[in-house]
């Protein structure tokens, strides 16, 4: 048994990225963008227990897909809630690692060297994220106006964020509400302090049209260099 259980959020409907089929099974480079996050996961660790969240209405089509692409990864698939929260919460109740990651299902692009930063990360620190510093000047919007800000004092955050599972289970024992942005947020609510690593630039979650094309880019370039 790993030390890991990694659970990929995918119980969204991509609303922002327009038309009927949710964003996680749009087809990128001969896959949909779930199969390629999934299939990354398990490259990195063939023992971990992997984990999806689906909304329930969405499960058999998955299944579907699954047949269609002849994936032979083992995972479990768990109801998407209403919110990430809620599906986080779901999944929660599988998870038998001592550590858990979350991360997001439409992100196929994050690195092995990611993923082993976080995981090495964790076990010393139990609570940790991968981060990305702040190229571009940021302005506060306020009542007055905007207001320029220090960049060096802020960072982008992506996933997987790993976490100790006892953290995780009792900052979940939260109810929730509209300031839970991501699990670390939470998990810092509930009284722990979160360490950071380093993330990798196309670490991108795919949300818009744009990000598809440099979901494209990237993941044909692995693909060609698997042949």
């Amino acid at each position: 048994m790993s030390l890991f259980s990694i659970i990929l959020t995918a119980g969204g409907i991509g609303k922002r990225m327009g038309g009927k089929l949710p964003k996680q099974f749009i087809e990128v480079a001969g896959k949909p963008l779930l199969l390629h996050t999934l299939e990354q996961f398990r490259a990195f660790d063939e023992h971990a227990q992997l984990i999806v969240t689906l909304p329930t209405e969405w499960q058999g089509y998955w299944q579907e897909l699954m047949e269609k692409y002849a994936n032979k990864v083992e995972h479990i698939v768990v109801d998407g809630g209403a919110e990430r929260y809620h599906s986080i919460k779901n999944a929660l109740q599988s998870c038998n690692g001592e550590f858990v990651a979350v991360h997001d299902g439409v992100r196929p692009l994050v690195s092995r060297e990611t993923i082993q930063r976080c995981f090495d990360a964790v076990k010393i620190y139990h609570q940790v994220i991968p981060v990305l510093p702040v190229k571009e000047s940021l302005r506060k919007i306020h009542s007055e106006g905007v207001s320029a800000v220090n960049r060096a004092e802020y960072c982008l955050v992506q996933t997987p964020q790993c976490f100790k599972k006892e953290s995780l289970m009792h900052a979940y024992e939260i109810p929730f509400h509209a300031g839970i942005t991501d699990d670390a947020t939470l998990v810092e609510e509930a009284g722990y302090a979160i360490h950071v690593v380093n993330g990798n630039e196309e670490n991108i979650k795919i949300t818009t049209q744009t990000d598809l094309v440099i979901a494209h880019y990237f993941l044909e370039n692995q693909k060609n260099l698997k042949k």
